[in-house]
């Protein structure tokens, strides 16, 4: 009998070594993340198998699932407490080894199985771990499924039905690589910045952008689980100037930056800019809605307000749908409404066929965005985001909260501005137009200008965004507003970044 998992342990005890430990606060919205040793050990992820492999057997699918396992130092040993607790369970695991999570949903494509686990911590601190978990593709884990998981994790209700198997597939990135850059070529001559942060993402998109003709200026793209110059996050300030500099220094026509498991792409201009990706989907929702009229496209909550009044967007027939953050969310909400993609702030973005599979791909968006490019030959990226109407927007920045009270935070919050919305009260002068909920609350003003405030799903923390289409000024007002608030609030800790 397999032992219940236990909530907390001491490292280095014999309890530590005979006992699963699963923190329940690293079953979070959409994926499970921990800090390994801390609030997960390898029998804690073992049980974690056991789990979805049990699970699969609820929803009555085939016992087959794809596994890989990103560059960490700890992430192959995670992989393989992952697959001896799916093999227990009965699942056949075919074994990717060193992926992209895009790689990993790629597979269940490729290889025909219905299920995916995907071992990655994505852009966060070294010391995280985590589990990225799909059994209908193209989509991944939402908040029920995951509630389920945690449910049979933690109570020890496994299925051990026993009779698993174990398959290593050894050519999948040549697979996937070919099916990504099948029938891309770029007619015009472009130099691309690639920059991986050390991270998985550097043994695969340098050989990609070669691939459709693109010339590459690699940016740390040595693989080092040390991450030395920072991590692997397309919106970490760090990265962006790292890649301006490059971009600048080379002359480059734009610079890429991928996260750590490959399904987020940031962009830098030729002269050194950085766009946000909220912007950058702007661009390749006004390329794609004149390919494709009256198409439908995705967006986060987190995203610009630019998406509702662009001229563009609007002769072209485009309909806009603004949705929760998060990978999950967006991935199902654009299958729902057979979305041609959708574009996410942090960077993930969704091709539904015949741009993708559906699924969030740091590659093909890069891709996306190099074509956008050679569509418009001759014009450099900095003059077409000069084009765009004016739009002033904060990076993502992230206040410490903790994981067990970031929720009622939010609550808190939400219920502040939304009395203040019923009772017509006015914040920086102007009236509160509207306050979207979908997401934790966003705040619109008469003038365009809002404020969003809601719960990271992957960290102990809130997750503060901020943009307005009159000033610069008037977006850092907006931000002192927000501030003001959260800083009154006990359990509010200090910003990752301010602006």
């Amino acid at each position: 009998m397999f032992p219940k998992p236990a909530e907390k342990l001491t490292p280095n005890t014999a309890e530590f070594e005979v006992t699963p430990l699963t923190a329940p606060t690293g079953f979070r919205e959409y994926d499970a993340r921990w800090v390994f040793n801390d609030d997960v050990n390898l029998m804690g992820i073992q049980a974690l198998g056991m789990g979805i492999a049990t699970q699969m057997q609820e929803l009555g699918l085939r016992p087959a699932i794809a596994v890989g396992h990103d560059y960490r130092s700890y992430s192959q040993s995670i992989k393989y407490a992952l697959m001896t607790g799916l093999m227990a369970a009965g699942c056949e695991v075919h074994d990717i080894g060193l992926a992209l999570s895009p790689m990993a949903y790629y597979a269940q494509f490729a290889l025909d199985v219905p299920a995916v686990a995907m071992v990655t911590a994505s852009h966060n601190e070294n010391g995280w771990t985590g589990v990225k978990i799909g059994m209908e593709r193209p989509l991944t884990h939402g908040p029920d499924q995951m509630a389920r998981l945690k449910e049979i994790v933690l109570t020890g209700s496994f299925a051990m039905q026993g009779g698993g198997g174990y398959r290593f597939v050894p050519d999948l990135r040549e697979r996937y690589l070919a099916d990504m850059t099948q029938g891309v070529k770029l007619a015009h001559p472009l130099r691309v910045v690639a920059a991986c942060g050390n991270g998985t993402a550097g043994l695969f998109a340098p050989a990609m952008l070669e691939a459709i003709g693109a010339e590459v200026i690699p940016l740390d793209c040595e693989l080092d689980f040390t991450f030395p110059n920072h991590n692997p996050n397309p919106e970490d300030m760090k990265m962006l100037h790292a890649l301006r500099d490059t971009v600048l220094e080379s002359g480059a026509d734009v610079g890429l930056a991928f996260d750590g498991d490959g399904d987020r792409c940031g962009v830098v201009d030729n002269e050194g800019e950085e766009i946000f990706a909220d912007k950058v989907g702007l661009f390749l929702a006004r390329d794609l809605s004149a390919q494709y009229p009256n198409s439908t496209f995705v967006v986060d909550v987190k995203s610009t307000g630019l998406y509702q009044t662009d001229d563009v967007l609007k002769a072209n027939g485009a309909k806009i749908d603004y949705w929760k953050t998060g990978h999950s969310h967006m991935k199902r909400r654009v299958k729902e409404l057979d979305a041609l993609a959708g574009f996410e702030k942090s960077g993930h973005y969704f091709f539904n066929p015949p741009l993708g599979h559906g699924y969030d791909d740091g590659l093909v968006s890069a891709i996306a965005v190099c074509r956008f490019l050679d569509n418009n030959h001759g014009t450099p990226l900095a003059d077409l985001r000069r084009a765009l109407p004016p739009a002033w927007g904060s990076p993502t920045m992230a206040p410490y909260c903790p994981d067990e009270t970031k929720y009622q935070v939010v609550e808190q919050v939400t219920a502040h501005y939304v009395k203040m919305f019923e009772a017509g009260n006015t914040i920086l002068g102007q009236r509160i137009r509207d306050v979207v909920t979908v997401n934790g609350v966003r705040i619109v003003l008469d003038d365009g200008t809002w404020g969003l405030v809601r719960a990271s799903s992957n960290k102990p923390s809130l997750v503060v965004v901020v943009e307005s289409p009159v000033s610069e000024e008037k977006m850092r007002d907006m931000f002192g507003e927000i501030d003001a608030h959260l800083g009154a609030i006990q359990d509010v800790g200090d910003y990752d970044q301010k602006i």
